[in-house]
C-alpha cells in the first residue's frame, strides 16, 4: 500500500523546487512570476503571501482547463508562465506542479518548504484585508499539531 508521502516521494524527482529565499530574490528581480497557493480557502483566507491567487488542489485540474465552473481563466492561459506553486509544507504542491507538468505547464516550482519555510524565513504574511501578520500569530497557527484522532491508532 501507498501512503501520501510515498506519492511525493516519486513525484519529488521530476519537480523543480525553490527555497524561499530563492523566491524572494526572485520577487525582488521584478520577473513575472504567478504564485499559486493551493491550500483550501480557509488557510488562504487565514494567511498568505501577498500576490498570491488560490486554486485549491482539490479543483487544480479543472481550474487549470477550460470549461468548467472552476477554470481560472488566468491559470488556464499560463501554461507558459513561470509559476510557483505554494502550500503550508511543500508536499502538496510537490503533487500539484507534477500534475501541472502533465497538463502542459513548462515552467512550474513548488516552493520548498512551503508557508511554514517563508515564514521560518522571516518573509511576511498577509491576511485577507492584507495586513502584516505578526510573527507571533503566523507561528502559532503554523505549528498546530495533530489533534488525536488524526493519529494512526497504535498497534496493541
Amino acid at each position: 500500500m501507498k501512503r501520501y508521502k510515498d506519492f511525493v516521494n516519486e513525484c519529488q524527482k521530476d519537480v523543480k523546487e525553490i527555497f524561499p529565499w530563492d523566491l524572494r530574490d526572485l520577487l525582488d528581480s521584478g520577473e513575472n512570476v504567478m504564485l499559486l497557493d493551493i491550500r483550501e480557502p480557509y488557510e488562504y483566507n487565514e494567511m498568505r503571501i501577498e500576490g498570491s491567487i488560490n486554486v485549491p488542489r482539490g479543483v487544480l485540474e479543472c481550474a487549470s482547463d477550460w470549461g468548467y465552473e472552476e477554470t481560472v481563466p488566468d491559470l488556464a492561459l499560463a501554461r507558459d508562465k513561470k509559476i510557483i506553486v505554494i502550500c503550508r509544507s511543500g508536499l502538496r504542491s510537490i503533487l500539484a506542479c507534477w500534475v501541472m507538468q502533465l497538463m502542459g505547464y513548462e515552467d512550474v516550482t513548488s516552493l520548498k518548504t512551503g508557508i511554514r519555510g517563508w515564514n521560518d524565513s522571516e518573509e511576511p504574511l498577509i491576511d485577507e484585508k492584507g495586513n502584516v501578520i505578526p510573527m507571533e500569530q503566523t507561528d502559532e497557527i503554523l505549528n498546530t499539531p495533530p489533534r488525536p484522532e488524526q493519529l494512526a491508532p497504535s498497534a496493541n
